[in-house]
């Protein structure tokens, strides 16, 4: 064995260890649902719910149950709450103990054999580890592309949704999302049937669509009942690059404004929660398809969260080049990931990956089920890069600013006279404070680094002028009891 083996052997066995006497789990408030509002996620107790999800589509077939539980540790550690993954890849599938997850064609009867860890054995071991580690498995019941090539008929998707729903059904940390990386008019009748088949057997898990890149599941299924919220892919392509598409879904130069798929899945009837499921992913390159063009950075990533968030997003799922197919030393990847570069477990350190964290803690430290986008609150935006965008609840408004630029805002539509003023760096999530305003503020940060301003009716006490950084499991109370 390995010396990288053995280390993550003796850290899965801590963090085995480290999980059992972890907090609470997310379900401990009930299953998750809609929000009354038809914007957001919560739980049946009505705690909210901030989908923070990786990326992490191979791990089914990559990673075998040491290196599992090491990765799934380490998206807890770094405050992810979902793990979206490609249930079978191929067809069959085969996982790192070279086991195959079709047996006898799309007759899955006699699947488990005594003695055997098998390929849905091994899927069982990881949905338990998540759930040990208060994570749901976003399951992309198979990629969209075998679908597209015939690889699974309407028939051979009903007994596929019977034999995943019957199997996963009873977990409390399941998420189905039907389609991958595919347009919902490409074998329609293939995902509506899958998806009805398995809503038929449990009525209880949400479920989405993973569509194709600058597109939106509410183009084809917002209808639909058992399409729970939307899921757009706001892709890979930075603007200008039209890359010689005949057929381009969304407006030229259009390529990286993320916010404009919220927009548009929200004039559909009826409202549902929409988070982007496949953003630009940290170090690869922009377009996919050249090494030789700059690859997405932290700060990139970070812009595509922010912007989607404060759009109205219910949360958002972020990517990495290395993590997504779980390179290693010695397999080069797809989009010219090199594991001997950047291996999968090297990547968890990435910046990005660990700055998703503030975004989320930022949003669940505020009174949560009110919050609506707002641009009126901005006075002098600008365009691309320098496109502020801003999200307020009642009592409170945040402004996100990429390049540190000077901001002209109206803070009227908030409560209170006077309002408390902060800045939070969005690298590292330390908060400073500014002082107090009236409604009017013209403000111009410290550095170019992105941020966000943040401003709350000075007689709220969701943050204080001594707060540094926000805890990873906040608590949120009635803005009626934070009176002065």
């Amino acid at each position: 064995m390995n010396l990288k083996k053995s280390l993550i052997l003796l850290f899965s066995i801590i963090c085995t260890f480290a999980t059992l006497a972890k907090a609470e789990k997310p379900w401990a408030h009930g299953a998750l649902r809609v929000s009354d509002n038809g914007m957001y996620l919560c739980h049946t107790d009505g705690a909210p719910f901030f989908w923070l999800g990786d990326t992490g589509w191979l791990l089914p077939e990559r990673l075998d149950r040491d290196e599992a539980a090491f990765y799934l540790h380490r998206l807890s550690e770094a405050d992810y709450n979902v793990v979206q993954v490609q249930t079978i890849n191929a067809v069959p599938a085969i996982n790192a103990y070279g086991q195959l997850s079709h047996l006898n064609g799309w007759d899955f009867t006699a699947i488990d054999r005594p003695g055997e860890y098998g390929y849905w054995d091994h899927m069982d071991y990881i949905i338990s580890t998540a759930e040990q580690n208060g994570i749901y498995v976003g399951m992309v019941c198979i990629w969209g592309g075998l679908v597209k090539a015939g690889l699974m008929d309407v028939e051979q998707a009903r007994a596929y949704g019977r034999f995943l729903a019957e199997r996963y059904r009873q977990r409390p940390n399941i998420v189905w999302i039907i389609g991958g990386d595919i347009e919902g008019s490409v074998k329609t009748e293939v995902w509506d049937t899958l998806a009805e088949t398995i809503r038929e057997l449990d009525p209880e898990h949400l479920m989405t669509y993973h569509p194709r890149g600058r597109t939106t599941s509410a183009k084809w299924f917002n209808s639909r009942q058992w399409l729970d919220f939307n899921m757009f892919q706001s892709g890979h392509r930075r603007y200008g690059q039209r890359m010689g598409n005949k057929q381009y879904p969304i407006p030229d130069d259009t390529e990286e404004d993320s916010w404009m798929y919220v927009d548009s899945a929200r004039v559909r009837g009826p409202l549902k929660p929409v988070l982007d499921g496949e953003p630009s992913y940290e170090d690869i390159p922009q377009g996919l398809h050249s090494d030789a063009e700059p690859h997405w950075s932290a700060r990139d990533v970070r812009r595509y969260a922010w912007w989607s968030v404060f759009a109205g997003s219910c949360g958002h799922t972020y990517g990495h080049n290395a993590i997504m197919q779980f390179v290693r030393p010695g397999i080069k990847g797809a989009y010219f990931a090199d594991g001997t570069v950047t291996p999968w477990w090297k990547a968890l350190d990435a910046p990005g990956f660990n700055q998703m964290k503030h975004l989320k803690r930022l949003m669940l430290t505020l009174p949560y089920m009110d919050r609506i986008a707002d641009q009126s609150i901005i006075l002098n935006n600008g365009n691309r890069y320098d496109r502020l965008i801003a999200t307020r609840g009642n009592d409170y408004a945040l402004v996100y600013n990429h390049t540190g630029r000077h901001m002209q805002l109206d803070l009227s539509s908030i409560t209170g006279k006077e309002k408390n003023i902060w800045w939070m760096d969005a690298a590292t999530g330390c908060i400073s404070y500014i002082g107090k305003t009236g409604n009017h503020i013209d403000f111009k940060p410290a550095s170019d680094a992105d941020g966000v301003l943040i401003a709350i009716d000075s007689h709220c006490k969701y943050i204080t002028p001594s707060t540094s950084s926000l805890s990873p499991s906040p608590t949120i109370i009635d803005s009626s009891l934070l009176v002065e």
